[in-house]
């Protein structure tokens, strides 16, 4: 029964973020154990603990008496978010870089090649989504601190994913991914921990300050689209 509830939970958490993603959750609404369990025809106990799970993931916030609602960030969070990131992953992965074997080289470098051929034939950008989750994955796995890879999640791997998704894929051509990528590999690769810890938070700062400009941007355009509508 334990292993039924699990697996309903997992089904949840799946759920909600296919929502995110397909704009069915936006940010800011409301998001109501009933129609969830409604919808998915399962009790209301693994909504609960899927909605926990997605709370500690930083994609739900609770407002006491309010309720559960999708995570909304304006500009400056966005940029905080990011900074966060960015020092704490490259801290981590500097410290972790003698952990890190000549297979992890080998699977860093046949993602970036993917990469590389995606931006050569012009494939759609989202398709290098899921290549920079396995990218990042792989420098989390060699990560022993269970507490700062959440600490990393939440700043920014999970929000830029998800909340953030339709903004990340306008931040970067897919040459700029490829080489940026790279560049983590190579200094990887060389064992200079200083090189990887700075290239790794660069990556990061760079991402969240465009990631904020594209957000500003299309917030203010919405805003005066509102405005000459009447709405």
């Amino acid at each position: 029964m334990d292993f039924e509830k699990h697996t309903y939970t997992d089904r949840v958490v799946t759920y909600v973020k296919e929502c995110i993603l397909n704009g069915t959750y936006k940010p800011g609404d409301k998001v109501k154990e009933l129609t969830i369990a409604n919808k998915l025809t399962i009790s209301r106990a693994p909504v609960r603990e899927a909605l926990q799970i997605l709370i500690q993931e930083g994609l739900i916030v609770w407002k006491p008496q309010k309720g559960k609602f999708i995570t909304e960030l304006n500009s400056e969070q966005i940029q905080n978010s990011y900074f966060s990131g960015g020092v704490l992953e490259g801290a981590a992965v500097a410290q972790a870089i003698h952990l890190y074997t000549d297979r992890d080289c080998r699977r860093l470098e046949a993602i970036v090649e993917q990469m590389r051929n995606i931006a050569e034939n012009n494939k759609p950008l989202d398709t290098i989504a899921t290549l920079d989750d396995q990218f990042h994955v792989i420098l989390f796995s060699r990560i022993d601190n269970e507490l700062l890879k959440e600490f990393c999640r939440r700043a920014c791997q999970g929000l830029s994913k998800f909340l953030l998704f339709k903004y990340w894929i306008q931040l970067f051509t897919p040459t700029e991914v490829y080489l940026r990528h790279k560049q983590i590999v190579e200094a990887l690769k060389k064992g200079d921990a200083e090189r990887l810890e700075k290239v790794v938070r660069k990556h990061y700062f760079d991402a969240g300050e465009r990631m904020s400009i594209v957000k500003q941007e299309t917030e203010t355009h919405r805003h005066t689209a509102d405005t000459e509508t009447g709405k």
